[in-house]
């Protein structure tokens, strides 16, 4: 997630662009053609009538004139498969309303008016999970991006704000349990075993951000006091028998609420926080002003279900979450276009939260390895754009890793360039600014700009341009000078061939060989194509350690020899910098493994410079053990292969396999004793033992690798001593990928010890399809007739399919079947869930990334799906692209 040249310039895969004219693209919405709305909603009241089958819905809108709108009288109120059962205006039935498409038009006078809407809905029916759906029994709504408009006819835009009031009533028994927005005002019982609740919300939102849930639910409860005496009662609602894993959620809020007010001044407004946790859910988790809805994944945890990468994504998506109250809702988007204006600042603060919570270099890793495994082939591919786009067909399709990741990146720049007191000088003075608004990202860029003193109108381009900056560095030493020489390049991307160099902020040392110590950290500013940098007083060439903490989002070639890379790998103060110089050096053996650029003797030096440095990392007795295990990982195939013009995927995987296996055998004894010591450190949540549990997953990958029948003895050993879901699901992911009886009798064993949870049920689907046994393609599909696997259930579509697209070995099979079983997924999933199915396009998109033979088999997947004449928006427009 680094290329010289873009996919289209492959004279090898110019040989499969001649095949069919694509498929009729959706229309095209475009930034520049941006009208404030003709007529502003005030204030809302919603009725519910509540029901699982059917749900009726009263909506009275205050309208009013936007003396910014164009004056035209004809008010536009959004709808998608609803009808109107009735229409009022002032509390007259008309009937001179029309449709247009799917939307509601009604010709008004005046400057104000009270509309009145009646629809019906039916949730059991809403298997899109957009809208207002049910999910085993309950009720809930999701919203965002356009999933109001399923609910009842309204002006579905981020830029008309509303103040919301909500009645709700529904039978007793099925719906115990109403939430919505804001506060509850007031509640009562209902005739016929019915009851009923009102809530409000003071504050004016979008209607993305408004939220229903009823159903029969339990809370885990608090109390938080904020900084000026405001006090919150905070609840986690989970179905009964699930609130005994909800106290990490819970802990997490109350964190977030400190950290938030602590770190950014930013203080709770409401006396009540609700977050709900949801079985069937399209995304992680919402924002809805006051009553937070959750994907469960992001809510349960336990120490015998929830592995410390559970804990810690529960942790982190709560946090992002409350962070979107100041982020996201108290300061909205003034169009789809600006999604990063409040993603990709939230994505930092959620960032920056985790690290304050844990390990910040365990955590900047991770960051980056998500960046480069999902956002740099974004960024290399077809389906390419900027942190804020200029067009869209389908608004879902750009809730990217471009928009979150590299947008946190973008504004994470701006932060290095200022400091973090200038920063936050700068976030006050957006949120002081433009409170209670629908903003735009230049409101914010020119926010940081003045309140932190920064010239940022280079920097803009960051915003504008798409594709993954190529940064060049070359040192040279002279008597006592240094100099470096920087060039950046941007890859030419659909829609934009020319780029224009971008402020890249580099922050680097210079250590001295001897001592391995530096005279300081510097940050140079690349904004030119190419520049020069000088430092006097080094009487020696020292080593160059270069992107530290990654200041920014590039692809960085740097002309360093293997040694100062080894010394680097051992000798590095930043954590992230020691991490890079180890992932160089595994990734330039790999790419010479698969090419013929180098001799065997210089391949076999450089794999013996790879055992050097991890042999340092294993014996360096001053390293803890979480940022041990993040050095002992191997760069996966996705990122290998975006080092590459056109990759042969299964060859960088057989070549990354062997590694793997060869250092196993190499430093087995230490990796051997690395297990021992591990596996004697007691479960606890402290950092000590959640590095020891990494060490132990990383430790038995080698082993088993390179004896698979010592790696099977201990894996089994492991798995059935476990005493957590980290060891367990550790020690199963070797086995999975091993042909002994010992596979087997694990997962039979895992499948019947945690029956009936679907989340870990989930991971029993996942490890089997992620993992590297030789037969995984026909486990996958055994796995899909499995009596436990659903199409109609987002999380489960995932374990299974998710793992199988990001798996190399089931994904790229010579003979096409993985391309086949994620295109047949496409097909058969696109009426049932089209957002969950657009998300499977990408893998399928990066054909002209992909050798000849390979690309032909994955194109023509695309193919047979823009045949299908009904296919929805969502899946169009990716596979539009991706064969454009």
């Amino acid at each position: 997630m680094d290329i010289a040249s873009t996919p289209a310039d492959s004279e090898a895969n110019m040989q499969v662009a001649d095949a069919a004219p694509p498929p009729q693209a959706p229309p095209v919405i475009h930034r520049e053609d941006y009208l404030p709305p003709a007529w502003l909603v005030p204030q809302i009241a919603l009725e519910f009538a509540l029901g699982v089958d059917e749900t009726h819905v009263t909506s009275k809108l205050s309208v009013q004139r936007n003396p910014a709108g164009n004056g035209s009288d004809l008010m536009r109120l959004n709808g998608d498969q609803i009808a109107p059962l009735s229409v009022r205006v002032d509390g007259e039935a008309i009937n001179d309303w029309r449709l247009d498409g799917p939307d509601l038009l009604i010709e008004l006078h005046g400057q104000a008016h009270e509309i009145e809407i009646e629809t019906l809905i039916k949730p059991i029916a809403n298997s899109q999970l957009m809208g207002l759906y049910a999910s085993h029994g309950m009720l809930c709504t999701q919203c965002e991006a356009e999933g109001f408009r399923r609910i009842t006819f309204f002006p579905d835009r981020p830029d008309v704000l509303s103040v919301y009031s909500v009645r709700m009533a529904g039978d007793k028994a099925a719906f115990p349990i109403l939430l919505s927005n804001g506060n509850c005002t007031a509640q009562g019982e209902g005739e016929n075993g019915t009851h009923w609740a009102e809530w409000h919300d003071p504050w004016p939102k979008p209607s993305y951000l408004f939220a229903l849930v009823a159903g029969n639910l339990v809370a885990n409860s608090a109390a938080y006091t904020t900084r000026s005496g405001r006090k919150v009662a905070l609840n986690i609602w989970v179905r009964p028998g699930d609130e005994s894993r909800t106290q990490h959620a819970l802990d997490s809020l109350i964190a977030s609420m400190k950290w938030d007010e602590q770190t950014f001044g930013r203080e709770y407004d409401l006396d009540l926080f609700n977050v709900v946790a949801v079985s069937d859910f399209n995304m992680g988790a919402m924002e809805n002003k006051g009553l937070n809805i959750f994907n469960t994944r992001y809510v349960l945890a336990d120490p015998d279900t929830a592995t410390d990468a559970d804990y810690d994504a529960i942790e982190g998506v709560i946090g992002h979450e409350y962070f979107h109250n100041w982020s996201g809702n108290r300061i909205t988007c003034r169009d789809w276009f600006q999604l990063s204006l409040k993603e990709g600042f939230t994505v930092l603060r959620d960032q920056l939260f985790s690290a304050d919570m844990g390990s910040e270099p365990v955590k900047r890793i991770e960051d980056v390895r998500v960046l480069r495994s999902a956002q740099f082939p974004e960024d290399s591919g077809p389906l390419a754009h900027p942190i804020r786009p200029d067009s869209y067909q389908e608004i879902s399709n750009f809730y990217t890793a471009t928009v979150y990741n590299k947008g946190a990146e973008v504004i994470r720049m701006m932060r290095t360039m200022a400091g973090p007191e200038r920063f936050r000088k700068g976030t006050d003075l957006y949120f002081e600014r433009h409170d209670g608004e629908a903003a735009t990202c230049e409101d914010f860029i020119k926010a940081i700009e003045e309140g932190a003193g920064l010239d940022l109108e280079q920097f803009r381009l960051w915003y504008s341009q798409a594709g993954t900056p190529q940064v060049q560095v070359r040192m040279a030493h002279e008597g006592d000078a240094v100099t470096l020489t920087v060039s950046q390049a941007v890859p030419s991307t659909p829609g934009q061939a020319m780029k224009q160099p971008m402020p890249i902020p580099l922050r680097i040392a210079l250590f001295d060989r001897d001592t391995a110590s530096h005279d300081g950290e510097r940050l140079i500013i690349l904004d030119k194509a190419s520049d020069t940098f000088r430092f006097e007083g080094y009487a020696k060439a020292p080593v160059l350690s270069v992107n530290r903490g990654f200041s920014a989002p590039i692809a960085l070639d740097v002309e360093r020899p293997v040694e100062d890379l080894v010394f680097l790998a051992a000798s590095d103060d930043d954590p992230f910098a020691r991490y890079e110089a180890m992932q160089s050096l595994v990734v330039r053996h790999l790419i010479a493994a698969v090419s013929d650029a180098m001799s065997a003797s210089a391949k076999a030096a450089e794999r013996n410079a790879v055992k050097r440095a991890f042999a340092a990392v294993l014996d360096d007795v001053a390293l803890d053990d979480l940022m041990r295990g993040e050095l002992l990982m191997l760069p996966p195939v996705s990122y290998l292969a975006e080092q590459l013009l056109v990759a042969d995927p299964s060859a960088l995987y057989e070549a990354r396999e062997d590694l793997k296996a060869w250092l196993g055998r190499e430093l087995s004894a230490s990796l051997r004793a690395l297990h021992d010591r591990v596996s004697a450190i007691p479960y606890s949540r402290d950092a000590g033992a959640r590095g020891a549990r990494k060490c132990k997953a990383q430790a038995l990958i080698y082993i088993a690798a390179a004896d698979p029948a010592e790696g099977a003895r201990r894996a089994d050993t492991q798995y059935w001593a476990a005493d957590n879901m980290t060891d367990r699901q550790s020690a199963l992911s070797v086995l999975c990928g091993l042909d002994v009886p010992e596979r087997k009798q694990a997962l039979d064993d895992f499948h019947k010890r945690y029956e009936g949870n679907a989340l870990v049920i989930d991971k029993w689907f996942a490890l089997q399809a992620g993992s590297t046994h030789p037969l995984v393609l026909d486990h996958i599909r055994d796995l899909a007739l499995h009596p436990d696997f659903t199409m109609s259930n987002p999380n489960r579509v995932r374990a299974l399919y998710m793992s199988a697209a990001v798996n190399p070995k089931a994904f790229h099979d010579a003979g096409g079947e993985g391309y086949r079983t994620i295109g047949e997924l496409i097909r058969r999933l696109d009426p049932i869930n089209p957002q969950t199915a657009a998300r499977f396009v990408p893998a399928l998109g990066r054909w002209r990334r992909i050798e000849v033979e390979r690309a032909h088999l994955m194109k023509a997947e695309l193919e047979k799906i823009a045949s299908l004449p009904d296919l929805s928006r969502d899946v169009r427009e990716q596979v539009t692209k991706s064969l454009g």
